[in-house]
């Protein structure tokens, strides 16, 4: 345990402020990008709407995590011996589980290789071998910040894989919450789509429906007597707008 707390205090391989730019700004970046190549506005909106969720939720379980165990770093004793060493210091020396680097990244990430996924139909059963490696790149991203957590001796090798199971295991529940599965028939867009395709569809069923009931009912013959005294009364009516008087 002394000698899991004793490495030297390095600077950050990835610093705190690239993690938005690898969780955040990249995955909108791509999903942008496919907007303007597909225009459609409900998977742009439903996309970055489950991104931002995914980072968000993962943010905020994993800082509740962290202030409630309260797990030395490893570097923890550097950070108390020499004196002098800031109290903020030594506050961050207690936020080792899990890692907040690895939770972001994988959360975004995580989630922009579910949209890919259903994007590029990784899982048509035809054997891509570049459409899987697309998908896994993001992963393999994600994956490198983690493993420089260790390296860097800011967490334990325990710290980074509950972090990347916590943001991978949000991005998944996101994902589903506005997309299908990616080996889906449906799993190029957003529930949202779908959904807005099939109520006109319905609506469009009603009105014709209706207008057909209405002329067939206009355009049915009348036969027998109360034909003909309709007939008469019509003529009636025209005798007297004419001016016209019927002898009797």
């Amino acid at each position: 345990m002394m000698t899991d707390l004793s490495y030297p205090m390095k600077d950050n391989t990835v610093p705190f402020w690239a993690v938005p730019i690898i969780g955040i700004i990249g995955p909108m970046i791509i999903i942008t990008a496919i907007y303007f190549k597909r225009r459609n506005v409900y998977d742009l909106h439903h996309a970055i709407l489950g991104l931002l969720f995914s980072v968000l939720i993962t943010a905020v379980i994993t800082d509740a995590i962290k202030d409630g165990v309260g797990r030395p770093r490893p570097d923890f004793f550097w950070r108390c011996f020499p004196d002098g060493k800031p109290a903020s210091v030594i506050k961050e020396g207690h936020k080792s589980f899990p890692s907040g680097h690895t939770s972001w990244s994988f959360a975004g990430l995580g989630f922009l290789s579910w949209y890919l996924a259903g994007k590029i139909k990784v899982f048509d059963r035809r054997g891509h071998v570049v459409k899987l490696c697309i998908v896994l790149a993001p992963l393999l991203l994600a994956a490198l910040v983690a493993v420089s957590r260790v390296d860097d001796y800011w967490h334990h090798w325990q710290d980074v894989c509950t972090g990347g199971l916590l943001g991978l295991t949000v991005a998944s529940i996101c994902y589903l919450q506005f997309f299908p599965l990616p080996s889906d028939e449906n799993g190029l867009w957003p529930h949202a789509y779908f959904r807005h395709i099939l109520e006109p569809e319905g609506e469009n069923q009603v009105q014709p429906t209706f207008m057909s009931r209405r002329n067939s009912v206009q355009n049915v013959p009348f036969h027998g007597p109360d034909a003909v005294e309709m007939r008469s009364t019509s003529q009636a009516l025209d005798s007297m707008e004419t001016g016209r008087r019927e002898q009797y």
